[in-house]
């Protein structure tokens, strides 16, 4: 065993994209409050599984997890509000569809 903390083994959990996960769930992988996943939801960030039901039923997939968790990395890391975090998002999304479509 390395004495060097940077070796470190790291430690996470793989979520597959076609999970279907409750509001308080994609809460407690963000460790954050409701509101700030509703505000994902109202900024179009994120949008919940159909059929869409009240806050409570609300269900998300992996992939939306995953971009709530980028959009509240944004957030955070650069003092975004929810609709600059969006819209940073979108231009991302569409930077990585242009490389893509560039590889072929």
């Amino acid at each position: 065993m390395s004495d060097n903390p940077i070796a470190a083994p790291l430690v996470g959990v793989v979520l597959e994209e076609q999970i279907d996960i409750t509001v308080d769930q994609v809460c407690a992988l963000c460790r954050v409050e409701r509101t700030q996943i509703v505000h994902l939801v109202e900024e179009g960030v994120i949008d919940p599984l159909p059929p869409v039901h009240a806050l409570e039923h609300w269900r998300f997939s992996g992939e939306a997890l995953a971009r709530a968790r980028r959009a509240l990395r944004l957030q955070r890391e650069l003092e975004l509000n929810p609709a600059a975090a969006a819209l940073v998002l979108d231009l991302l999304d569409e930077v990585a569809a242009l490389r893509q479509a560039l590889r072929h």
